[in-house]
């Protein structure tokens, strides 16, 4: 998987953290926010930011792993 920050930015107490997480081609949006610690490092923000997000993102990425296979009803599995 590749995640890219596609956000980041400072919300009231916060910082928003946005990721475009990309699982060949399939492609996964998602923010988190991390409270602002006088500081910390926007490397830190980030690592925080995934933590929070990684079961969201494993969850995602097992489900989407059959979208686009294809199937065969005679068989009962992929091809």
């Amino acid at each position: 998987m590749n995640y890219e920050v596609k956000t980041f930015e400072t919300e009231g107490s916060n910082k928003r953290v946005g990721f475009m997480v990309d699982n060949n081609g399939k492609k996964l949006a998602i923010d988190r926010l991390v409270e602002i610690v006088e500081g910390k490092t926007d490397e830190s923000y980030v690592q925080d930011a995934l933590a929070a997000a990684q079961s969201e993102i494993d969850a995602w990425a097992a489900d989407a792993s059959v979208v686009g296979r294809k199937w065969n009803p005679d068989t009962n599995s992929f091809e």
